[in-house]
C-alpha cells in the first residue's frame, strides 16, 4: 500500500504509534491557516479526540486515504482525501501538510502527485481543497500547481475552494 514520489514514501497511517503525530500536525495546520488551532481544539477542548475518531473512521473505509509522508526514517507530513460529498466525479483533498521544517524545499509537488494519483484511482477527474484566504503561500503554490481559486465555500465563507482537473 505504500508509494514513493520522488524522496518521499506515502504511507497508511498507524494510529496506533502515530496518533499524536496527527493531532500535532492538523493542529498546526490549523494554526497556519488560521492563526491558531482554537478551531481545532473547539469550544470543549476535544475537537482532537473528534479528529482521531474521524480518522479511524476514514481510515476503516479505505487506508490509502489516511498516510504519513516519510522522508527516510521520519514522518514529515501528513495527507487525507476521499470524496466531496454531492458532487459526482470530485475527490477531495481534506489535508495537505508538511512539516515546518520541511517547507519550501520543493517536496510539496509529491504530495500533489500523490493526491492526484490516488484520486484519478479512485475514478475521480477533479479534486477539491478548502484553503484559508489569509494563507497566502498555500494559496500560491496551490495555483502553481494548478489549482484554480473558486471563492468563498457556500458553507463556510472564511475558506475558499479550489479546484483542478486531474
Amino acid at each position: 500500500m505504500e508509494q514513493v514520489f520522488g524522496p518521499l514514501r506515502f504511507a497508511p497511517v498507524d494510529l496506533s504509534r502515530h496518533e499524536e503525530i496527527c493531532r500535532r500536525f492538523r493542529a498546526d495546520s490549523f494554526a497556519v491557516s488560521f492563526g491558531d488551532a482554537s478551531r481545532f481544539h473547539e469550544e470543549d477542548g476535544l475537537g482532537g479526540d473528534r479528529y482521531v475518531e474521524w480518522l479511524r473512521g476514514k481510515q476503516a473505509r479505505d487506508p490509502a486515504s489516511v498516510v504519513h509522508v516519510w522522508q527516510g526514517d521520519e514522518i514529515i507530513g501528513q495527507m487525507e482525501l476521499g470524496r466531496l460529498r454531492g458532487l459526482e466525479g470530485v475527490g477531495y483533498v481534506n489535508l495537505y501538510y508538511l512539516a515546518p521544517a520541511h517547507r519550501g524545499r520543493g517536496l510539496a509537488k509529491h504530495l500533489d502527485e500523490y493526491a492526484a494519483s490516488y484520486l484519478r484511482g479512485l475514478g475521480f477527474t477533479k479534486a477539491q481543497l478548502s484553503v484559508s484566504p489569509s494563507n497566502a503561500r498555500a494559496i500560491a503554490y496551490y495555483q502553481k500547481m494548478g489549482w484554480r481559486d473558486l471563492g468563498p465555500r457556500a458553507d463556510e465563507p472564511s475558506v475558499h475552494s479550489m479546484e483542478k482537473d486531474l
